[in-house]
């Protein structure tokens, strides 16, 4: 939820600037994954792990309540517009053919959605497809990566340096990926994202070699860092800025819903083969569809009324109306 709300905030006030602004915004979550299990280590051993807790607690309530007081919602607010551009340059249209992108890249950023105009677009499943099979893969692949990597006889010191790896480029990456989308047609960029990611996925799986494991998730890592950039300006582009927040909380909490299964799902069959070879090999797959499904993405149009069934409902609705 606090990313969503984030993302939706920094989408309100950036257009052409969007894609390095969600990519600096994100590297928090990979800052946290790098330094958070040594800060709580050396708290537990300076505190104990109940003063710890307490010490998240306050921290948790004092970084989610204190922008509240300092956010402001949209640049509209003060009177500006997005980027610090001229007013002109607020439309998604004007924007794109400020940055020589085609419409099909970027949708009408003042168009209103509801959630059921949103749900009977082509592009909302093909969003919530795209991004959400291969969630299914992310959470199950971080929650067992630790056992697979001792499965194969490595140490848990080797185990944990692989962890690490992978959150080292979810921190470093987003902003390479940000940059990028300002630069290439965003679904080419998912596209590279899911490519590389599954030829990390391969080289980390298909050789038991210790270099190749830690190269493999180390590409890995450069695609997951990817996801947390690529989907948020896709989803902004495509349904713009007045109704993103309704539009991406459903297309959320369809994505989380597939992300839900993955760790027991991979658990599931390591249960039943006993080894994680045909999960990963069902994520890789996952990956190739993803890639695949990215290239066909297309900002949703809006069904218009035209002039014969506006006078139709006009003269339906004032029967004083001769024809």
């Amino acid at each position: 939820m606090g990313s969503m709300i984030m993302n939706i905030i920094i989408a309100q006030w950036f257009l052409r600037w969007r894609g390095r602004a969600l990519a600096f915004s994100s590297m928090g979550i990979g800052f946290a994954k790098v330094c958070m299990p040594v800060v709580a280590a050396s708290l537990i051993v300076w505190l104990g792990w109940r003063h710890t807790w307490m010490v998240f607690g306050v921290a948790a309530v004092v970084l989610g309540v204190s922008p509240v007081f300092l956010i402001r919602r949209s640049p509209e607010e003060m009177g500006l517009a997005p980027d610090g551009d001229d007013r002109s340059l607020a439309s998604g249209r004007a924007a794109a053919k400020f940055k020589k992108i085609s419409t099909e890249q970027i949708g009408d950023q003042d168009t209103t959605w509801t959630r059921g105009e949103a749900m009977r677009t082509q592009a909302f499943w093909l969003l919530v497809i795209t991004f959400g099979i291969a969630s299914v893969g992310v959470t199950g692949l971080n929650l067992h990566v630790f056992p697979y990597v001792t499965d194969l006889g490595y140490s848990p010191v080797i185990a944990a340096t692989v962890m690490s790896v992978i959150a080292s480029m979810q921190l470093a990456s987003p902003v390479a990926w940000g940059f990028l989308a300002e630069r290439m047609d965003v679904r080419k960029a998912a596209m590279l994202r899911f490519v590389i990611q599954g030829i990390g996925l391969g080289l980390a799986i298909l050789s038991g070699n210790l270099f190749c494991l830690y190269a493999g998730f180390f590409l890995y890592g450069i695609g997951l860092g990817g996801n947390m950039v690529l989907p948020e300006i896709l989803w902004a582009n495509y349904f713009g800025r007045r109704s993103l927040g309704t539009v991406r909380g459903l297309g959320l909490l369809l994505s989380q819903a597939l992300s839900a299964v993955g760790p027991p799902f991979f658990g599931f069959l390591f249960d039943i083969t006993r080894g994680y070879g045909l999960s990963f090999a069902i994520f890789g797959a996952a990956l190739i569809v993803s890639a695949f499904l990215s290239m066909i993405l297309r900002p949703p149009t809006k069904a218009k009324i035209s002039s014969f069934e506006f006078e139709v409902s006009s003269l339906a609705h004032n029967p004083e109306h001769e024809t």
